[in-house]
């Protein structure tokens, strides 16, 4: 008989319940997506559904309409009435024994959807968080939003042993890519110009939708804007650095590596990016 345990309870295998089942358990195989709503209203969803078609298209996975998607994004999301919300969803390839790693014929993919309440981060914005960097060790396709995130949670796991909030992620030449779970920018401030500089978009950086609005938001004030890695040491000589991510937006950094950044407070650019960002949630 072919048995399996759930804790301590022990059960023929024909009983797991199919979520035990589910490949995104053994292999990861899935794609998923975060957004979030302001005071009521869905931010930027038509964005977030393109990026998750995106990623359906990229790892092969059939038979999901986003229109049925975004219906039942919406229909949780009313049902659970929270005016700032962040909102999960995941698809993956289905549920089969462990021992059809190759044979996904026939499978229906799953999709699991949650809507919690989420914070404005305000002493984060107001005061800035501290950030360590961390090797990239993903895999070579991060512009994939897959559910093999290990490497990610590994590196918050150190941010987190060492104080900070963010861990920022180095690749073998020494260039910073983003972060564990956010973009990453670096305010450099020139004789004639304002330059922000970020990682482009390859392979190896997802493209974030907070990202292109942060890009956004710096071509209204005039900044100047370079898609170009730079390495960690650069990042301690920066005016100003800062995060981005769905479910904050914009997040001064004012420690790298233990050093302050500029005066170890959040910088003027960076404000004035966080207040044409609400420009955008309005």
């Amino acid at each position: 008989m072919h048995v399996a345990m759930l804790q301590d309870e022990l059960m023929p295998i024909e009983a797991l319940p199919e979520a035990y089942l589910d490949r995104a358990m053994y292999f990861g195989d899935g794609v998923y997506e975060v957004l979030r709503s302001y005071r009521g209203l869905i931010f930027a969803l038509d964005a977030h559904l393109e990026r998750f078609a995106n990623s359906l298209q990229a790892v092969d996975i059939d038979g999901i309409d986003l229109q049925t998607v975004r219906m039942r994004v919406l229909r949780a999301f009313n049902e659970a009435k929270i005016s700032d919300a962040k909102i999960y969803f995941h698809v993956t390839r289905g549920s089969a024994s462990r021992d059809r790693m190759d044979d996904t014929t026939e499978l229906t993919p799953n999709f699991f959807l949650t809507v919690t309440e989420l914070g404005y981060a305000s002493r984060e914005k107001a005061e800035g968080v501290r950030v360590i960097t961390y090797p990239d060790l993903r895999w070579k396709r991060c512009d994939i939003k897959s559910l093999n995130l290990l490497p990610n949670v590994l590196a918050r796991r150190e941010a987190v042993k060492q104080g900070c909030s963010e861990a920022v992620l180095v690749n073998d030449k020494g260039l910073i890519t983003e972060g564990a779970a956010s973009s990453f920018f670096a305010v450099i401030k020139e004789t004639e110009c304002v330059t922000l500089r970020t990682s482009p978009l390859t392979a190896n950086i997802l493209p974030s939708v907070t990202r292109a609005y942060v890009l956004k938001a710096a071509d209204i004030l005039g900044l100047r804007i370079i898609e170009d890695s730079i390495e960690a040491h650069q990042a301690t000589q920066a005016a100003e650095l800062f995060l981005a991510v769905t479910t904050k937006d914009i997040l001064p950094i004012v420690q790298f590596n233990g050093q302050p950044i500029g005066s170890g407070r959040p910088g003027q650019i960076t404000q004035r990016l966080m207040k044409t960002f609400q420009r955008f949630i309005a």
